[in-house]
């Protein structure tokens, strides 16, 4: 069974390809930038969701003579929460020590950002 979002990216992939688009589907902040660096790029999306997406460095490859505009806090928060729960392959306990907070401010703002992986997540 698909999820959501990826029944959305297939959807997605789909119309841009009936469209003569030649859609390419990453995973990471990372391999996003190198698909940037693809001569002839007529089209970007990005969800915004994934961690590692630095919104000012896209920003900067996107338009770089533009000065641009801090992230908000909560924005680079969140990156730096999901960075540090992949670094800890999602064990929160020693996420929460890692970033110098309690366990329970962690589990708060994994709510609030919504990063729970699911029940197979190491507390």
């Amino acid at each position: 069974m698909l999820d959501r979002n990826q029944a959305r990216r297939d959807a997605l992939v789909g119309a841009l390809k009936v469209e003569g688009h030649v859609p390419v589907v990453v995973e990471s902040g990372v391999d996003a930038a190198r698909a940037l660096a693809v001569p002839g790029l007529d089209l970007l999306v990005i969800d915004l969701g994934i961690p590692d997406v630095a919104l000012g460095t896209l920003r900067a490859a996107l338009g770089p003579e533009q000065s641009a505009e801090p992230e908000p806090l909560e924005v680079v928060e969140r990156q730096h929460i999901a960075q540090a729960l992949k670094f800890t392959g999602g064990n929160k306990r020693r996420t929460a020590h890692l970033l110098g907070i309690a366990r329970s401010t962690l589990l708060a703002k994994v709510r609030k950002y919504r990063l729970d992986a699911g029940p197979e997540t190491p507390e």
